[in-house]
């Protein structure tokens, strides 16, 4: 039932063919809305913001490379 679900998602086959692109855009995704949540109240000027979003999306995309290392090793052992 779940896999129907998910086939019928608009999008889910590109999810399935990039899924660390996919992992990268919805963990930079929650990362830029908790910043956002976080960091409301500080004051911070228009070019902040976009340094700290920037600096918040290849934060993500690091983590998403670094979480991945061991999937290339299974694979090259495989």
């Amino acid at each position: 039932m779940m896999q129907d679900l998910w086939k019928r998602l608009p999008g889910s086959a590109w999810m399935q063919a990039h899924p660390r692109l996919t992992a990268w855009i919805v963990l930079a995704l929650g990362m830029v809305i908790l910043l956002a949540i976080e960091a409301r109240d500080v004051g911070l000027l228009p070019g902040q913001w976009i340094a700290l979003i920037v600096a918040t999306v290849l934060v993500a995309g690091a983590c998403i490379w670094i979480i991945t290392w061991d999937d290339e090793e299974d694979e090259d052992a495989a």
